[in-house]
C-alpha cells in the first residue's frame, strides 16, 4: 500500500467511486434477476391470480426476485454484494454532512443504516418463507426511505447538480405511489386485464427511481478521497447545506432551524406525553356518546341517561375564579381524575360504568379547557397544547383504523374482544405525570399579549363547529369514506386503504395551520373547506371524497387558530359554550335518523345538509372571531409563535406527526385485502346463507360484540349473510364499522349498504361470493323510519345470484310498511336469476303483507312455510335448490337469533317434505356443535334441530 509522504496518501481513490459501484451492483441485482425470469420463466413471472399472458406481459419485481430459481440467487447474490458500498455510502454522507451539535446527520445516518438491514430481511425472507416477516421487513423500509430521502434533501451541500437531481428523483418517486396504488386496485379489486403489468411499471420505476436518489452522491462524494482525507474542506460543516440557505429567507428560517441544533430525549418525551394525554382526551370523548346510546337502544326511547351528553360542559366552572385558579394549579390532579374514563372498563354494571365514562369526560374537558387557558401567555406553550390536543386526534384515528374501527382503551372493550385498556390506563399514568412537570401556578391569570379582541361567545360557537367536525367526520378514517360509498363495482374510496388518505389530509392540515396561521384563519380557505362540506354532503364516489379531503384539511388547518383564539377571552363563554353547542350538534346529528323515537324528530328527519351547514357557519363564527383577535394584536400573529424554544418545541411535534403517518400507511398495507375467499363447501356447491340483526354491535353488558359475532358466523360456516341494524358510523355508535372486522377475519366481500348519510340504521351484506353488482335502494317511508335494501348479484360457482337484504319500517307504521312490501316484491319479481332474500319483514306467517312477499309477483318462496313462530327475520328464495333451515339462539350478543339456510347452485328449487338428517349428504349438513345445550350459549331452537328438505 505504500507509506504517507508530506501528509499524502500514496494509495487513493475518489469517493465517487463508492456511489458509482453502490448503483452498479444494486441495479444489476434487480435487472439481472429480470432478463433471467423473462429468458427462464417469462410466463410464469408474468402470470398472477386473475390472468395470465397475453393480458398480463410484464412481470412485477416480487415475481421477478421471488421464489424461482436462479433468478432469486442472482438478486440474492448481487444484494448482497451493494451492502458493501451501501454502508460505506451512508458513512460518507453522515461525514460530509456532520457538524457538532446537529443531530439531523446523526439520525439520518441512523435510518441509511437501518434501510439497509429491512431491505436484507424483505430480501432474504420472502412471502413464501414468512409472509408476516417479509412484510414487516418491507414495510419497515418503505416508511425510512420518507425521512432518509427528506433529510438528505434538507442536508444536501451546496451542489446545484446534485440538488437538480435529488429533487427531480425525489418527486418522481413519491409521484409514482400515486398511479402504483391505483393500478394495484383496479388490479386487486376491479380484476381489471392488463392492470398488474401496468402496476408492474410503476413498481419497476420505484425501484429504479431510489436507486438513482442514492446515486446522486456521486456529486457530493467527488470532493472525498478515500483514506479518507477531506480534500476540499466540507465534512466540517464549512459549507452550507439547503437548510443553511433556506434560512437565509427570513420567511423560511422558521422551517430551517426545525432540523438545526441538538436533538433532546427528554423534550421528545414531552411532546410524546401530551400527545398521549390528547389521544386519551379523544378517546373518553368518542365513548361517551357511545357508552349512552346503549341506554335508549334497550329502552327503544328516551331512557333518561342521555343526560350523560352534557359532561362535557365542565368547563362553564371555570367562569367561576376560584375554581379556575384551582384547577390551573392543580393540572396533575384533575388530569389523573379523568382518567376514570379509562379505566372505567373494570366497572361491570353498564350504569355506573357510564357514569364513571360521565365523570372522566367531564374531568377532561375541564383540565384541557384549563391547559388552553392557562398557557395564553405563553404563545409558544399553547401551540404545544393544541398540537397534542390535535395530534391525539389522529393517534384515536390511527388505533381505530388499526383495530377494526374500535379503539382498543374504549369502555366497551376489554381483554375478550380485543382492548388493550390495562396498557392504556398505565401509559395515561406515565403520560400525566410526565406532561403535568411544568404547569402554570402563579401565572394562571396572566392575560395574552396584545389588546382583548374578538367575541368570546363567537370563539366558543367556533370550537362548537370544530369539536364537531373532528368528532363527527375525523374520529373515524372511514367515516367519509362510506358516505360517498355506492356499492359494486368499485367506483370510489375504500375504507382501506384509503382511510390512510384521510389521515394524511388531517396531517397535512394540521402542518399547513401551524405554519400558515395567518392562511388558516383566512375566509379564503375558510371557503374552500365550505366548497369541501358541500362536495362531500352532495356528491357520491370519487368526487365526493375529494370534498371530504379537503374538510379533513381545513378542519385540521383551523384547529389551530380558532382554539388559540378562544384561549384568550374567559374559558366559561369559549369553551364551556362551545361543548355546549357541541352537545347541540351532536344531537341534531342523531335526530336526522332517530326522528320516530324523539320528541320533535321530525322537524330533523333526513336533514344532514342542515347540520353540515350549521357546522360550517359556527367554524365561521370561530374565524371572524379569530381575524379579529389577529388584528387587534401589535405583533402580527404568524411571528408570535417564532421563537427559537416556539420552534424548537415544534419540531417534535412534527416528528411525532410524522411517525403516526408513517404507522397509518403501514396499516393500511397490512390490512390490504387478499380477495381469495373460498366458500366452505365448494365441491358441493352449498350455499349457507343467514340474517341477523346486530344490535349496533353492543351486548347486553355493553361490550363491543364484533367477535362474538364473527365466531358464530363462522362456526355456522356461513358463505352469504346479512346484517341488519349495522350502521355505527355516527357519534352515538362510536363511528365503527362492524362489517370491517368481520368481512377481514372470515375473508368476505363486503357492501356496506347505505350510508351514514342516507340516515337509515343500516343494512350490510357479507359475502365469500365476489359481488359484481349492487345497488342500494330506501325504501318509500313517509312516515316512519327509512327502509334500507341492498340489491346484490353475487357470482356463485360460476352462476349469478342475487341476493336481497331489507329491514322493514317499524311496526306501527302500517302504511309505510305495505309500500315498502310493494316496492320490495316488485324489486325481486324483476330479476330472472335465481334470489334469496335475507330480510327483517315485521309480519306474521301466511298474514297480511307475508302474502306480497310470497307471491306471484316476487317469485320467492318461503324457506319454510310451515314455522309458524316468527315475526321480524325471513329467508325467501327461488330458483335454488333448498336444503336446510337452522334458528340458532342469540346468547346475549343481541335481541334477535340468527336464521340461516342452506341451498344448492344449480339445481331445481324442490319440494317442502322434510327429510331425516341422515339422508343428506355430509357436505349438505349443518354443524352439530350447536345441537342440544350447544356452545357459549348458541344451540338450535324452535326446532331443536336443523331442517333438512328433499
Amino acid at each position: 500500500m505504500g507509506k504517507y509522504k508530506d501528509g499524502e496518501p500514496v494509495a487513493a481513490f475518489n469517493g465517487k467511486w463508492v456511489s458509482v459501484l453502490h448503483t452498479i451492483v444494486a441495479y444489476a441485482a434487480f435487472l439481472g434477476a429480470l432478463f433471467v425470469g423473462v429468458a427462464l420463466h417469462y410466463h410464469k413471472i408474468v402470470e398472477n391470480e386473475h390472468y395470465g399472458y397475453p393480458q398480463e406481459w410484464f412481470p412485477s419485481v416480487s415475481a421477478t426476485i421471488g421464489d424461482r430459481y436462479p433468478e432469486r440467487s442472482v438478486f440474492q447474490v448481487f444484494i448482497a454484494m451493494t451492502a458493501g458500498p451501501r454502508f460505506a455510502l451512508c458513512a460518507l454522507f453522515y461525514i460530509l454532512t456532520a457538524r457538532p451539535g446537529a443531530a439531523l446527520p446523526k439520525f439520518i445516518a441512523g435510518v441509511g443504516i437501518f434501510r439497509t438491514l429491512t431491505c436484507g430481511g424483505w430480501t432474504y425472507i420472502t412471502s413464501t418463507d414468512d409472509h408476516d416477516w417479509h412484510d414487516i421487513f418491507m414495510i419497515s423500509y418503505l416508511i425510512a426511505t420518507i425521512p432518509w430521502t427528506y433529510g438528505c434533501f434538507i442536508l444536501s451541500p451546496p451542489n446545484p447538480q446534485a440538488i437538480k437531481w435529488r429533487k427531480i428523483f425525489a418527486t418522481s418517486f413519491f409521484a409514482t405511489i400515486i398511479p402504483l396504488v391505483y393500478f394495484f386496485i383496479q388490479h386487486k379489486v376491479h380484476k381489471v386485464p392488463g392492470a398488474y403489468t401496468t402496476y408492474a411499471f410503476f413498481e419497476w420505476s420505484l425501484v429504479l427511481l431510489d436507486v438513482a436518489f442514492d446515486a446522486v452522491t456521486f456529486f457530493d462524494f467527488s470532493g472525498f478521497e478515500i483514506v479518507v482525507k477531506d480534500i476540499r474542506g466540507v465534512s466540517r460543516g464549512s459549507a452550507k447545506q439547503v437548510a443553511d440557505r433556506i434560512a437565509e429567507k427570513e420567511k423560511n428560517r422558521e422551517l430551517a432551524e426545525l432540523y438545526t441544533g441538538g436533538f433532546s430525549w427528554p423534550a421528545a418525551f414531552d411532546a410524546a406525553a401530551d400527545v398521549y394525554n390528547g389521544f386519551v382526551f379523544w378517546s373518553m370523548l368518542t365513548s361517551l356518546g357511545l357508552c349512552v346510546w346503549y341506554f335508549p337502544l334497550w329502552h327503544m326511547g328516551i331512557s333518561g341517561y342521555e343526560v350523560l351528553v352534557m359532561s362535557t360542559v365542565s368547563p362553564f366552572f371555570l367562569g367561576i375564579r376560584s375554581v379556575r385558579n384551582l384547577v390551573i394549579r392543580n393540572l396533575r390532579i384533575t388530569h389523573l381524575l379523568a382518567l376514570a374514563g379509562v379505566a372505567a372498563w373494570n366497572v361491570k354494571s353498564p350504569e355506573y360504568r357510564l357514569f364513571t365514562v360521565g365523570f372522566g369526560v367531564s374531568m377532561s374537558c375541564l383540565s384541557w379547557a384549563a391547559t388552553f387557558y392557562a398557557e395564553r401567555s405563553q404563545p409558544h406553550r399553547l401551540e404545544a397544547r393544541i398540537s397534542a390536543f390535535s395530534l391525539g386526534l389522529i393517534l384515536s384515528s390511527i388505533a381505530k383504523f388499526a383495530f377494526w374501527t374500535n379503539n382498543p382503551i374504549w369502555p366497551i372493550m376489554h381483554a375478550p374482544n380485543g382492548g388493550w385498556n390495562k396498557t392504556g390506563l398505565v401509559l395515561g399514568l406515565l403520560a400525566v405525570v410526565r406532561s403535568t412537570r411544568y404547569t402554570p401556578s402563579s401565572t394562571a391569570d396572566i392575560p395574552a399579549a396584545g389588546p382583548q379582541k374578538g367575541s368570546a361567545p363567537l370563539a366558543g360557537l367556533g370550537l362548537a363547529g370544530l369539536f364537531f367536525a373532528m368528532h363527527s367526520l375525523l374520529s373515524d378514517s372511514s367515516t367519509m369514506i362510506l358516505w360517498v360509498w355506492e356499492g359494486y363495482p368499485v367506483r370510489g374510496p375504500l375504507s382501506v386503504p384509503h382511510g390512510a388518505w384521510t389521515l394524511a389530509a388531517m396531517g397535512a392540515g394540521l402542518a399547513f395551520g401551524l405554519f400558515q396561521p395567518n392562511f388558516a384563519r383566512s375566509w379564503t380557505l375558510y371557503g374552500i373547506g365550505s366548497v369541501g362540506a358541500a362536495v362531500l354532503t352532495s356528491y357520491k364516489n370519487w368526487f365526493g371524497y375529494y370534498g371530504a379531503l379537503t374538510v379533513a384539511f381545513y378542519v385540521m388547518a383551523a384547529a389551530p387558530v380558532l382554539i388559540s383564539s378562544a384561549a384568550r377571552h374567559s374559558p366559561a363563554l369559549t369553551f364551556g359554550l362551545g361543548f355546549l353547542i357541541y352537545n347541540i350538534l351532536v344531537l341534531a346529528h342523531v335526530w336526522v335518523v332517530a326522528y320516530a323515537f324523539v320528541p320533535g324528530g321530525p322537524l330533523m328527519r333526513e336533514h344532514t345538509d342542515w347540520v353540515m351547514t350549521a357546522t360550517m357557519i359556527c367554524l365561521g363564527c370561530g374565524v371572524f372571531s379569530a381575524t379579529s383577535s389577529a388584528s387587534g394584536t401589535s405583533i402580527p400573529s404568524s411571528k408570535k409563535a417564532k421563537s427559537p424554544a416556539a420552534r424548537k418545541s415544534r419540531a417534535y411535534y412534527l416528528y411525532i406527526l410524522l411517525a403516526l403517518q408513517g404507522l397509518g400507511a403501514s396499516i393500511a398495507y397490512l390490512r390490504f385485502p387478499s380477495y381469495d375467499y373460498t366458500p366452505y363447501h365448494a365441491p358441493d356447491k352449498v350455499v349457507t346463507a343467514g340474517i341477523w340483526t346486530i344490535h349496533f354491535s353492543l351486548d347486553n353488558d355493553m361490550w363491543s360484540s364484533e367477535r362474538r359475532v364473527r365466531d358464530l358466523i363462522k362456526e355456522m360456516e356461513l358463505d352469504v349473510v346479512g346484517v341488519l341494524e349495522s350502521d355505527l358510523q355516527r357519534i352515538i355508535m362510536g363511528n365503527r364499522d362492524t362489517t370491517q372486522f368481520i368481512a377481514e377475519d372470515l375473508g368476505m366481500y363486503v357492501d356496506f349498504g347505505p350510508g351514514p348519510n342516507k340516515h337509515t340504521w343500516g343494512a350490510a351484506l357479507l359475502s365469500k361470493f365476489p359481488i359484481v353488482n349492487s345497488t342500494h335502494h330506501l325504501l318509500p317511508s313517509p312516515v316512519g323510519e327509512l327502509a334500507p335494501a341492498i340489491h346484490a348479484t353475487l357470482d356463485m360457482y360460476g352462476e349469478l345470484v342475487d341476493v336481497f337484504v331489507f329491514h322493514s319500517g317499524q311496526e306501527e307504521d302500517a302504511e309505510d310498511r305495505r309500500l315498502q312490501t310493494e316496492y320490495l316484491s316488485n324489486l325481486m319479481g324483476s330479476s330472472s336469476r335465481p334470489s334469496i332474500l335475507l330480510s327483517y319483514l315485521v309480519t306474521k306467517p301466511h298474514e297480511g303483507n307475508y302474502n306480497t312477499y310470497v307471491s306471484q309477483t316476487s317469485g320467492m318462496r318461503d324457506v319454510d312455510p310451515s314455522d309458524w313462530d316468527r315475526w321480524c327475520e325471513y329467508i325467501l328464495y327461488k330458483g335454488l335448490r333448498r336444503v336446510g333451515y337452522a334458528r340458532v339462539s342469540r346468547s346475549t350478543i343481541t335481541d334477535t337469533e340468527l336464521q340461516t339456510a342452506k341451498f344448492v347452485v344449480g339445481q331445481p328449487e324442490g319440494s317442502d317434505h322434510i327429510v331425516p338428517e341422515d339422508q343428506v349428504p355430509y357436505g349438505l349438513r349443518y354443524p352439530t356443535m350447536f345441537r342440544g345445550a350447544g356452545v357459549r350459549d348458541h344451540r338450535y331452537h324452535v326446532f331443536d334441530e336443523p331442517r333438512y328438505y328433499a
